[in-house]
C-alpha cells in the first residue's frame, strides 16, 4: 500500500481525508445508463441544501469562515439579474442558442436524440431541430466522430458527444490523426471547427472509466484547444465560444457537477477559449487548479484565511493552450505556486503546467512548485479507498502551510 500514496508533492503528508464536502456532488447513481433522474442542487459556492449519504466523520476544515477578500465564486447570486440553471442546463441553452443563430451547428452521438442525452445535456432539441440536426448514432465511436470531422470539412459545424469521455478513446486515431493534423496536412485547405464533449468523473461515478486520465491524453495532439468548464456560467460560455471557433475544440464537462446551480446573465456572452479565471486573489500563494478541484480548493481556501493565510486561487480553464498571462502576473506577485488537479499525475497537466511556470517564470519563484494530484494507480470502485486517491481539501491546507514556511 506504500506506493499508493507517493507523489502528493513536497512534504505533503497523506492523512484520511476527515473533510468530504466533495461528496456534496455526488448523486447515489450516475451510472451512463440510470434512466432515473436523482438532483442534488449545490450552488457555485460549493454550499448545498442538502447532502446524500452523510459520513459519520468529523470535519476537520472550517467550513463556515467567511473569506476577508472579495470572493467571486462565493459571492451570493440570488440578488444579481438573469436566471438561474444547472450547469447540464447551462449547456444545453448554449447548445440550443448557436443552433438558433447558425444552421450549420448539428450535433450527433448516442442517445442525443429523442431520448435527450444520458445527463439530458440535448433534452427536447431533437424534437425542435429535427433527426438531421440531432443526429442519434450507432454505438461506434470512431464511426461518428470520423464522420463529425468529414462534416466539419465541408463547412457544418458538428458537437459530437461521446456520452462518455472515455469511450472517446476509441476514436483516438479519427481525433489524432485527422481532426487535429488535417488543417495542417491539408496545407490550411480544410479548417475543422468541430467541438468533441463528454462528462467525466472518477471511480465509482463512472464505473471503469477513469477519465481524469484523458486530459493528459488528448493533451498530447497537436492543433487542438481543450477546456475545462466548472460552473455554469462558464460552461455555457465556453460551449457557444468553442463552436464559434474555427479550431477543433474538446470540451471537458464533470459528471460530478453537473447539478451545480448558478445564476448566469439573460443576455448573450461568450467566455475566451484561451482565459483563466480569477476566483479568489490574493497575496502568499498561487493555486491553480481546475473543473471540480475548483471546489476542492475553495473549501480548502476558508480554512487558510481563518488561519492566516491568503491564497490567491487561478481556474485554469484553458488546458490547452495555457494562459500564462494572468498565470505569470500571479507568481510574479505571490511567488509560490500550488497546483490542484484531478488529472493523473504522470504526464498530467499538472507535469505540463509545471514545465511551463517553471520555463517562464523561474526567476520568480521562491520554493518549488507542488502539484496535488490524483495517484497513478486506476481510481478504486470503493468510496473509501477513491478517498484516498483523488486529491482532498485537508491535503490542501497541509500542502499551502508547508509552502508558506
Amino acid at each position: 500500500m506504500a506506493t499508493l500514496f507517493q507523489g502528493l508533492g513536497a512534504g505533503t503528508t497523506l492523512s484520511p481525508p476527515n473533510s468530504l464536502d466533495s461528496k456534496k456532488f455526488l448523486p447515489r447513481s450516475l451510472s451512463a445508463f440510470e434512466r432515473k433522474p436523482r438532483f442534488l442542487v449545490v450552488r457555485s459556492d460549493g454550499s448545498a441544501n442538502h447532502v446524500l449519504r452523510p459520513r459519520s466523520r468529523s470535519e476537520s476544515l472550517i467550513t463556515s469562515a467567511v473569506a476577508t477578500k472579495a470572493d467571486t465564486s462565493s459571492a451570493s447570486t440570488t440578488s444579481k439579474p438573469g436566471h438561474e440553471l444547472l450547469l447540464f442546463e447551462a449547456l444545453r441553452e448554449g447548445l440550443e442558442e448557436e443552433m438558433d443563430r447558425d444552421p450549420r451547428v448539428c450535433v450527433m452521438g448516442e442517445d442525443v436524440g429523442h431520448y435527450g442525452g444520458s445527463y439530458k445535456v440535448t433534452k427536447g432539441l431533437a424534437t425542435k431541430y429535427g433527426d438531421l440536426r440531432v443526429l442519434d448514432t450507432p454505438i461506434a465511436e470512431n464511426s461518428f466522430t470520423g464522420m463529425g470531422i468529414g462534416a466539419a470539412m465541408t463547412g457544418l459545424r458538428p458537437i459530437v458527444e461521446g456520452m462518455n469521455m472515455g469511450f472517446l478513446l476509441l476514436a483516438f486515431n479519427q481525433i489524432s490523426n485527422n481532426c487535429g493534423m488535417l488543417h495542417y496536412t491539408s496545407g490550411g485547405q480544410f479548417k475543422i471547427p468541430i467541438v468533441i464533449r463528454g462528462p467525466g468523473g472518477v471511480g465509482r461515478q463512472l464505473g471503469a472509466e477513469h477519465s481524469q486520465r484523458l486530459e493528459s491524453y488528448f493533451q498530447s495532439i497537436p492543433g487542438i484547444q481543450m477546456v475545462a468548464c466548472s460552473t455554469p456560467y462558464n460552461a455555457k460560455g465556453l460551449m457557444k465560444a468553442a463552436i464559434r471557433s474555427e479550431n477543433p475544440v474538446i470540451l471537458f464537462e464533470h459528471v460530478l457537477l453537473y447539478n451545480l446551480k448558478e445564476r448566469i446573465p439573460d443576455e448573450e456572452y461568450i467566455c475566451s477559449l484561451e482565459e483563466a479565471e480569477m476566483v479568489r486573489p490574493g497575496e502568499h500563494v498561487t493555486i491553480l487548479t481546475y473543473s471540480r478541484m475548483r471546489y476542492h480548493v475553495m473549501q480548502a481556501a476558508k480554512t487558510l484565511v481563518n488561519k492566516g493565510y491568503d491564497p490567491e486561487v487561478i481556474d485554469i480553464r484553458s488546458l490547452k493552450p495555457f494562459d500564462l498571462y494572468t498565470i505569470g502576473n500571479s507568481v510574479k506577485k505571490t511567488h509560490r505556486v500550488l497546483i490542484v488537479e484531478e488529472c493523473m499525475r504522470t504526464g498530467g497537466i499538472g507535469a505540463s503546467l509545471t514545465a511551463a511556470i517553471t520555463e517562464n517564470f523561474h526567476d520568480y519563484l521562491d520554493a518549488p512548485i507542488v502539484c496535488l494530484s490524483s495517484q497513478d494507480v486506476p481510481t478504486p470502485y470503493a468510496g473509501t479507498l477513491e478517498d484516498w486517491t483523488v486529491v482532498q481539501p485537508a491535503q490542501i491546507v497541509t500542502a499551502v502551510e508547508q509552502l508558506c514556511q
